[in-house]
């Protein structure tokens, strides 16, 4: 595999996992805090998986821009 192959099929992964955490946000603000609140002691607060979250998806959404202006620059070839 080369690396543009590599690069490419990560920019599928994070375009789809950045898909699945914007789903994860509520529409009505609360987010995570339901699933925090139901007994999930992943998080200690309902605005610590809000956060977390929030953490997340900015963090997924730099890596997919990132490897968007990559393989669309061409710096590779």
């Amino acid at each position: 595999m080369t690396l543009t192959s590599i690069l490419s099929w990560s920019w599928i992964g994070t375009g789809l996992l950045l898909i699945v955490l914007v789903l994860l946000h509520s529409p009505k603000g609360d987010g995570m805090g339901g699933l925090a609140a139901s007994g999930s002691s992943m998080f200690s607060s309902a605005s610590s998986a809000e956060a977390t979250l929030n953490r997340l998806t900015w963090t997924c959404l730099a890596i997919f821009l990132s490897l968007a202006v990559i393989l669309s620059a061409g710096w590779l070839n």
